[in-house]
């Protein structure tokens, strides 16, 4: 890994205060929905974030949100917490996705198309990995922040976005560049911000999932496989989605109950 990289994870800030009130009412078993409408009802930044995501067609809900309480009852603390954690690290990272081809807008969009996907998927097989599995989705490209950064200063951004315009593997790209993933940068910035091991272990090795501990291999493998079909650079294309179905088949997933899911996912689009 390059050292401009790890120098810019060692010196982000950190979270805030809100972001580490959401994680301790999280982590307590007895905290209610109230407890964390109120703590969000004191973040006007993440109150806007979580009615746009109620708001998408993504999440299907079928009546407006209006404000925090009808928000977290909805999503749950565990999806709230996600949305709010997502929202908040990418407002805390100076976002250029330039070399990405993709505006800002889009990579949250995307992002949370894959946390949509995964968890919408993994819920017809275990509805807690579900939950687990959505975080890690949502995050999982936050390194790209990093690298697009890196690639920028290095001035090599014109030809790194011609190559990832026909890329069909951008962990290989981005190591031919910057030598790392994304998601070895990811899981190094989760480290740096002190989230749980299993996490940071999932998403490090979602970009080779055939070398992850047996532990973490089958949250690993969804990760890389709702990657393969919802890309930053091709989302659901349909060669995108070819490559993910037999990626989940050769795991031995039923494909066709991740297809129902692709399925609902284009329906929205």
């Amino acid at each position: 890994m390059k050292s401009s990289i790890i120098d810019s994870i060692k010196t982000l800030p950190p979270l805030s205060k809100t972001i580490e009130e959401i994680n301790r009412i999280y982590a307590n078993e007895s905290a209610s929905i109230a407890d964390m409408a109120k703590v969000i009802e004191a973040d006007p930044m993440i109150i806007a974030n979580l009615l746009k995501a109620a708001s998408s067609p993504l999440y299907g809900f079928s009546r407006e949100i209006k404000n925090a309480g009808q928000a977290v009852s909805l999503f749950g603390i565990s999806m709230t917490r996600s949305i709010a954690l997502g929202n908040s690290i990418r407002k805390l990272l100076s976002v250029d996705m330039q070399p990405y081809g993709i505006t800002p807008e889009r990579f949250a969009e995307i992002s949370s198309m894959q946390a949509t996907l995964i968890f919408n998927w993994y819920k017809k097989i275990d509805k807690k990995k579900a939950e687990t599995l959505y975080l890690a989705a949502l995050l999982q490209e936050t390194g790209k922040i990093l690298i697009a950064s890196d690639i920028i200063q290095e001035d090599e951004a014109i030809s790194f976005k011609s190559e990832v315009e026909v890329s069909n593997n951008l962990a290989e790209l981005e190591r031919s560049y910057v030598n790392v993933s994304t998601s070895e940068v990811t899981s190094l910035v989760f480290k740096h911000w002190g989230f749980d091991e299993a996490m940071i272990d999932m998403i490090r090795y979602a970009d080779n999932p055939s070398t992850a501990p047996d532990e973490i291999k089958e949250y690993s493998i969804a990760l890389n496989i709702v990657k393969m079909i919802i890309p930053i650079n091709k989302p659901l294309s349909e060669q995108s989605i070819n490559f993910g179905l037999k990626r989940a088949s050769d795991a031995g997933y039923d494909h066709e109950i991740l297809e129902d899911s692709v399925d609902d996912i284009l329906d929205t689009l």
